[in-house]
C-alpha cells in the first residue's frame, strides 16, 4: 500500500496578519515577526477578506506546423498584484492612499480636514509590507514600488462596514524585483519514502 506524505504544519490558513506602508526607498523590515518601526506607518484593521495575493500571467506559446501541442511556451507578461480591503477609513495613512494626498495635507485644523480630489492624479507609489501569521507559519511580502492601481466603489449603509478596497500592483524596483519574501515555516521533513 502506498503511503501518502501530509504535513498539516505546512499547511497556511491565513488567520491574521495586517500591512504597512511607507515612502520609496523605506528598506523592508525583513522579518514578519518583528514590529515595522517609523517610517513605516500602518494600514489598520483589514476586513476577514484577508490579503489576496494576485498573479497574473500570460503566455505565448508556439507550436510548430504539423504538431498539435507547443515545443515552447515564453511568459509575455507577470504581474503581482495584492487586494486587501482597508477597514479604518478615518486613518490619515488610508486616506492618504485611497485620494493619492500626502499625509501633511490630511492633517485637520480646528477639527476640519480639507481637501479636494484632483481630475489629474500623479502616480502615487510607495513600499508597502504585509504579513500572514498563522501558528507557527509567518509570511512576509516586501513590495519597494506598489501602487495602488483599482479601488472599489465605497458603500456608506447602516449594516455594512465602509472600507476601502484596493488592489495594490507591484512594479520593478532598480534590481528588477517586484516582490521580496521573507518567510518563516516549518521545516519540511526529509522523504523517505513513506
Amino acid at each position: 500500500m502506498v503511503n501518502i506524505t501530509r504535513a498539516a504544519d505546512l499547511t497556511e490558513v491565513g488567520a491574521n496578519g495586517g500591512g504597512w506602508t511607507a515612502d520609496l526607498g523605506t528598506p523592508s523590515p525583513a522579518d514578519p515577526l518583528i514590529q515595522p518601526l517609523a517610517p513605516w506607518q500602518p494600514l489598520g484593521a483589514i476586513s476577514d477578506d484577508g490579503l489576496v495575493q494576485g498573479f497574473d500571467e500570460d503566455s505565448q506559446e508556439y507550436t510548430p506546423w504539423g504538431y498539435t501541442s507547443p515545443i515552447r511556451t515564453t511568459i509575455t507578461k507577470s504581474l503581482r498584484t495584492f487586494k486587501i480591503t482597508a477597514w479604518e477609513t478615518g486613518r490619515t495613512t488610508v486616506r492618504s492612499l485611497q485620494y493619492r494626498i500626502p499625509v501633511a495635507e490630511l492633517e485637520p485644523v480646528g477639527g476640519l480636514t480639507t481637501f479636494a480630489e484632483t481630475a489629474s492624479p500623479l502616480p502615487d507609489r510607495r513600499a508597502f509590507w504585509f504579513i500572514v501569521l498563522d501558528g507557527e507559519t509567518s509570511l512576509g511580502f516586501y513590495v519597494p514600488e506598489g501602487e495602488i492601481s483599482d479601488r472599489s466603489d465605497v458603500t456608506h449603509k447602516q449594516d455594512e462596514m465602509a472600507g476601502f478596497e484596493w488592489t495594490i500592483t507591484a512594479y520593478p524596483d532598480t534590481s528588477g524585483n517586484t516582490v521580496y519574501h521573507a518567510d518563516r515555516v516549518p521545516a519540511t521533513p526529509d522523504y523517505t519514502g513513506s
